[in-house]
This record gives structure tokens, sequence and C-alpha cells, in this order.
């Protein structure tokens, strides 16, 4: 289902298990939990999550959360509607700047978990092919993000 990466950060349990509580949902609550999908995540520094930012999206500055979807939307929904999962296939990668979570939890003003869950959640239905762009599809990604959040009782402070 997902392997997680510390790329120049210290490994830590906390990381893992808010990771994989909050895929276990996100999983569920797509019907993706007898899928072979399996997604890639991540953990570094602002330097690093920068240069991925600048390589391939040619931005150059650091970031919170970046992902790499593999389907386009419309695919991976066809997919999930067939039951389409004889072979492990790769949903995607989720890189995730955990200094970036730090500070950001400290500026929102709520918990280290909330934040490094949000950035796990946006990550996911990035991958699912959802986007934030344009405001109608804002108000289709936000409240699956909230909706996953609040199952597993992870609010703002």
């Amino acid at each position: 289902m997902y392997e997680i990466i510390y790329q120049d950060v210290e490994e830590k349990s906390e990381y893992d298990e808010i990771i994989r509580k909050v895929l276990a949902e996100c999983f569920k609550e797509e019907n993706l939990e007898n899928s072979k999908l399996y997604i890639t995540i991540t953990l570094t520094t602002p330097e690093k999550i920068q240069e991925v930012n600048k390589k391939y999206r040619n931005i150059n500055k650091t970031t919170d959360v970046l992902s790499f979807p593999l389907f386009e939307k419309e695919e991976l929904e066809e997919k999930i509607k067939n039951n389409d999962f004889i072979y492990e296939d790769i949903l995607g990668d989720i890189i995730i700047s955990i200094d970036k979570v730090k500070e950001q939890a400290i500026e929102y003003n709520h918990s280290f978990e909330r934040e490094l869950s949000y950035m796990v959640v946006h990550g996911f239905y990035h991958l699912m092919g959802y986007d934030h762009i344009k405001e109608e599809d804002k108000k289709e990604m936000r409240p699956k993000e909230e909706k996953i959040l609040n199952k597993l009782k992870i609010t703002r402070n």
C-alpha cells in the first residue's frame, strides 16, 4: 500500500503511525482497500523539496508537499469502477517537507499531527486526480480532505 522514505530527515515512529492511519482511512474512503495501488511518501528537508520543485515544476522555491500522480483522474476512476487491480500499480509519489509541516503547525496554531495528516490526505487526493487551482475543483477536493480528518478526529485546535 505504501512506503515511507526518509531523505535527510530523522526516522520517527510517530511519523510512520500518522501516515499509516491517514492512508488507511483514505484507501477505505475511496474503496481502494483491496486494490494493489501503491504510494511512496518521501519525508525530506526544505532544500530537497526545493530541488524537486525546480526540476519537475520549474519553480525554484520550497513548498510543503508535492504530488506526482501516475494516472489521469478519468483513467483511475475507470480502474476503480471495474475493480481493475490485477497487478500492483503505483498510484504516485508524495514528497513532504517535515520542517515545513512543523513551521505550518505553529503558524496555523494546531498540532504537528494535524498538519502532517493534512499534507498526507492532500497529497493523496492529488494522486487521485483532484486539484484546487480552480474554485469549482477546490469545492470538490476540500470536503474530501476534511471528511478523512474528521473521521480520524484530527481536527483544528
